[in-house]
């Protein structure tokens, strides 16, 4: 009877992938607390808060990753209890994932050294291009939704960010506010988003293949 209920229950997880959408649930929680760890423990200014979010993207694909997004969203929401639309700028990012994600590279048994050289490389051009397009992408979203709850809204942040060491020449250079607010955030993207895109592919490798050895089953990359 015990042997029964245990072979039901394995059937079910793997029916349903209940272990990845575990992972899932841990990885919302694990975005929530990775910026208050790096932000107020080890005073890194940086955001860090999609890590889990794009290696959930890249182990598992759109949907899962989109859900991680959302409740990740909601999460800090409910936590802090205030609302924001930078959700946008989480969304974008799984769909950058999802679209330019690179191939991982297939060795062959017999590989020469400079083919498994090439195959690497091309690996890494594609995050290169994947975590700049991110970079890109989240300053600008960022930057217009700011600009736009502050102006129509009347929405403002009740923090300090790590981009506003870089508004005061940007307020001397009397740049448009919408240009400043896209232009302060670049520096700090371009240092997040290669956190993120980098440490959550590696990450993924690790949550994609403990996934695959539990479910033994196809559509896991």
């Amino acid at each position: 009877m015990g042997m029964a209920w245990f072979h039901k229950a394995a059937e079910l997880a793997v029916r349903f992938r209940l272990p990845m959408w575990a992972l899932c649930v841990l990885a919302v929680f694990l975005d929530m607390l990775a910026p208050i760890f790096f932000r107020d423990f080890l005073l890194v200014p940086l955001f860090l808060d999609t890590v889990f979010t794009a290696a959930i993207t890249f182990a598992f694909g759109l949907v899962p990753g989109m859900f991680v997004a959302v409740f990740s969203w909601l999460a800090e929401c409910l936590y802090w209890g205030r609302f924001h639309f930078f959700v946008v700028c989480s969304i974008a990012e799984v769909l950058l994932i999802c679209a330019l994600k690179p191939a991982a590279p297939v060795i062959p048994y017999f590989a020469s050294k400079g083919r498994i050289a090439a195959t690497y490389t091309g690996l890494v051009a594609g995050l290169v291009i994947l975590y700049l397009a991110c970079a890109i992408a989240a300053s600008v979203l960022a930057g217009v939704i700011d600009y736009a709850t502050r102006l129509f809204l009347g929405i403002h942040l009740y923090y300090l960010s790590p981009e506003d060491a870089f508004r005061p020449g940007l307020i001397m250079a009397d740049l448009p506010l919408v240009v400043e607010n896209i232009f302060a955030r670049v520096p700090v993207n371009l240092a997040d988003r290669f956190v993120v895109v980098f440490g959550g592919y590696f990450i993924s490798l690790g949550l994609a293949g403990f996934v695959r050895r539990i479910l033994p089953c196809k559509g896991f990359t």
